[in-house]
């Protein structure tokens, strides 16, 4: 009998042993586990945020350069009444439109200090308007330009110009077009409806 209880009891102890070992070995893992985790996340996360920062300041450096493109040369390209391609009924559209295009580093040249040669054979003839010149160079465009805006806005029903997406793709198509014509002289920044009434 003594030796049932005997054996009883050993593997009583050896199973409580067993069992601390388990418990022990299971805490051991997920202390490890645990910090293996902290470890990698806070090396993500340290990476991830450098990451960030380098390229919210390269969006910074962006635009900062973006802000000296953005503002261009408004050229005024007059009304237009047009029929809109509706089937059931005859739908007009009368809108004002103006582009705006970019700049270019010749366009305001920077001017000079008179030089004084103190011969007095008079003064220097005064510089010509850069805006003027600009106007006379977008003239010679502008009857391409007028096509482009007719043929993509007559091509539209009046329920596609009456949604604001609508006329946001309209623009954006003319855009298209009229820097197609310009062919890298200029590019257009905006095109602006004025008026825009579908009667």
């Amino acid at each position: 009998m003594a030796d049932n209880n005997q054996i009883g009891s050993d593997s009583k102890q050896e199973m409580t042993k067993f069992l601390i070992m388990m418990i022990a070995s299971v805490v051991i893992m997920l202390i490890v586990s645990i910090v293996i985790n902290y470890v990698v996340v806070e090396n993500i996360i340290t990476q991830k945020l450098s990451n960030l920062q380098i390229n919210s300041e390269e969006v910074a450096d962006d635009e900062g350069d973006s802000d000296e493109v953005q503002k261009g040369i408004i050229v005024d390209l007059g009304d237009f009444i047009l029929n809109l391609c509706d089937e059931n009924a005859k739908k007009f559209l009368k809108v004002n439109v103006a582009i705006e295009v970019s700049k270019k580093d010749t366009d305001f040249p920077k001017e000079e200090p008179a030089k004084g040669g103190g011969h007095g054979h008079g003064e220097a003839a005064p510089a010509a308007d850069p805006l003027a010149a600009i106007q006379a160079e977008m003239n010679q465009y502008k009857p391409a330009i007028r096509d482009a805006v007719i043929t993509n806005l007559s091509s539209k029903t009046s329920a596609e110009l009456s949604t604001a997406a609508g006329k946001e793709l309209a623009k954006e198509q003319i855009t298209n077009d009229v820097n197609s014509i310009l062919g890298g002289e200029r590019e257009v920044l905006r095109v602006s409806f004025g008026q825009f009434i579908i009667q």
